[in-house]
């Protein structure tokens, strides 16, 4: 960073970890002098049908829709309705607040009109411009070590008041924001080509899926009327089942086990099926009492296939081994009939074959769940077990390719992120001078 840009004349300690030395002529002060640090607030009970409506003129902001959001939030699922809204804390476009809870030190700026709860904290007086503090957090340093507990961070009004920042001029201010607004623009347009790049992959890992799960690895095969209108032509010796005449469909007991702090059985719940995998993330645990009672359809057998049914629809995951495990509401289990045919059906549940099927039963409408009878009568194809074999070798090849791409995506999205946040800190903190920084004249095409 000190390469490219360079230092103030003169620094001086101030006196505070996170900022290390600022610039002479830098005032450190905490936050609470620059505004008041208060609270959101929430109707109570938060799920009355009453503090909602679709034309509301707030909308009700959640930590999931602040952790999506980059600088503004310009969308939120859910409106309050005037009652609602006169209970909990209006804030109008332009205005920053900051996640204490969830996805603790989370800044956003309100591009729309929101209501934020007591998950937020905000700055109904701040005297120096939003975007300032903003970028403050947003260099991910301030918040840091402070209001600790064990491993938990607890941010609070006072803990965020207590924060020391370093405050140029008014002007100087003005001019980082400038700088840190045309910078960072230019990072997040090259991180959107590569998130970009990722969904183009992903689609052509899909359509490669689909194709061969459905058409088989020779061109040349005699094909036939599947009988299934989304599904089309098929090889002509692949046969057409259901879902349930391939593999056992074992439902859950449609509600969930009580959760156990210290508890040894993972409760599978639809959030823990990601991206083909099982996450632990979020995960919650039950007692081996309640275990035994979720379990009495069968425990799911290692190597077999976890399904969602809703919330959303169609995401799968194989069973891992080595994990004491049952399943929460609106999930799945398949078990193949022939354990060679587990492979092929589980790339079968990645194509667009799921997707089209759903629309199917759904004509056309939106929907977010299946019911067991829609899983059990899933059209499948099954293929003999040697081409089968062929069909798997080919598309784990294929799929590692696409991983590798995509990985070297990720890895430069995580660089670009990680520069994106020093340069930030490195402003804010004053450990470049910026006052004379003038954005570069766009290339000029001949």
């Amino acid at each position: 960073m000190a390469g490219r840009y360079k230092a103030y004349p003169e620094y001086k300690d101030s006196g505070e970890e996170w900022l290390g030395e600022v610039p002479t002529h830098w005032k450190v002060i905490q936050i609470k002098h620059l505004s008041t640090v208060r609270r959101g607030a929430s109707p109570r009970p938060i799920d009355d049908a009453k503090y909602f409506d679709d034309e509301g003129e707030y909308a009700w902001t959640r930590i999931a829709d602040v952790s999506a959001s980059d600088v503004y939030l310009k969308t939120a699922p859910q409106r309050l309705s005037a009652l609602g809204s006169s209970l909990s804390v209006k804030l109008e476009p332009g205005e920053l607040f900051l996640s204490i809870a969830g996805t603790v030190g989370k800044p956003c700026l309100t591009g729309i009109k929101a209501c934020i709860h007591d998950g937020f904290v905000y700055f109904p007086e701040l005297r120096i411009p939003n975007k300032y503090l903003f970028y403050i957090f947003a260099g991910e340093q301030a918040y840091k070590g402070l209001g600790k507990f064990g491993t938990q961070l607890n941010l609070n009004t006072d803990t965020v008041g207590g924060i020391k920042v370093g405050c140029p001029s008014n002007e100087d201010i003005e001019q980082i924001i400038s700088f840190l607004d045309h910078e960072t623009g230019k990072i997040d347009a090259l991180i959107e080509k590569q998130q970009a790049l990722i969904a183009l992959l992903q689609e052509k890992r899909q359509a490669v899926i689909s194709h061969a799960v459905t058409k088989g690895l020779n061109p040349d095969a005699k094909m036939k009327d599947s009988g299934v209108e989304w599904l089309g032509e098929v090889p002509e010796h692949w046969e057409v089942k259901r879902l349930k005449n391939t593999s056992e469909v074992v439902d859950c007991r449609n509600k969930t086990p009580d959760y156990v702090d210290g508890g040894k059985y993972f409760v599978v719940r639809t959030t823990n099926v990601k991206q083909e995998q099982l996450s632990h993330v979020g995960a919650l645990y039950t007692d081996e009492a309640s275990f035994r009672i979720w379990t009495q359809r069968g425990i799911p057998k290692v190597g077999s296939i976890f399904f969602t049914r809703e919330a959303p629809a169609g995401e799968v995951c194989l069973v891992p081994d080595g994990v004491d495990l049952c399943m929460g509401q609106r999930m799945m289990n398949f078990i193949c009939h022939d354990d060679a045919y587990t492979g092929y059906l589980f790339d079968f549940l990645l194509s667009d074959c799921l997707d089209r099927y759903i629309e199917s039963v759904s004509h056309g409408s939106t929907v977010s769940h299946l019911r067991v009878e829609q899983v059990e009568n899933i059209p499948v194809l099954v293929p003999p077990a040697s081409e089968i074999e062929e069909i798997l070798g080919q598309l784990r090849v294929i799929k590692s390719s696409f991983r590798e791409l995509t990985c070297k995506a990720e890895s430069a999205i995580e660089l670009m992120q990680e520069r994106r946040t020093a340069l930030i800190s490195a402003a804010v903190t004053g450990k470049i001078d910026v006052r004379d920084w003038e954005p570069a004249p766009e290339a000029q095409s001949v």
